[in-house]
């Protein structure tokens, strides 16, 4: 594929968090204001005119929070390709032991929610009670969540 963008397909349950949150917490989590080439830019894809208003809106109420102007593309989202397997969970592949107990293909790896909880705690965004509230009822063994807590100590990002 020639130019593209990095980003990600998210799905979400609007009785649990709503679009505005997730919006709020994506100009949080990175810097808007960074110019980068099409590859790595800040963009929000969106899929209806609602979207399109809130990120607009969110945007500008972000603006007055910084000095250089929000660079953030806003566009209506296109096809999404999936990419290439050894990006999937690229966190989660960092930590082989617990990919490997996971017992995933690399098909099942891109669908699983316990996957991408684990990719995103293992590179230090949230907490290890957040993340023993995310993966109540599932099996984990002592040596799972021993790593996980020790590798939020050592990398939390909050």
């Amino acid at each position: 594929m020639g130019d593209h963008t990095e980003t990600v397909d998210l799905e979400f349950d609007p009785d649990v968090v709503s679009y505005e949150e997730l919006l709020n917490k994506f100009w949080k989590w990175h810097n808007p204001c960074s110019q980068r080439g099409t590859q790595y830019m800040s963009a929000i894809f969106y899929h209806s005119t609602k979207q399109k208003m809130l990120a607009e809106q969110t945007r500008d109420e972000q603006q007055k929070d910084h000095v250089s102007p929000i660079v953030t593309k806003i566009a209506k989202a296109g096809p999404f390709y999936n990419a290439e397997n050894y990006h999937q969970k690229y966190i989660l592949r960092q930590h082989r032991d617990i990919l490997d107990s996971l017992h995933l293909t690399d098909e099942e790896l891109i669908l699983s929610p316990l996957a991408c909880k684990f990719n995103g705690y293992l590179g230090g965004y949230g907490n290890f009670e957040d993340f023993l509230k995310d993966t109540e009822g599932v099996k984990l063994t002592r040596k799972q969540l021993d790593y996980v807590e020790q590798q939020l100590e050592k990398v939390s990002r909050f």
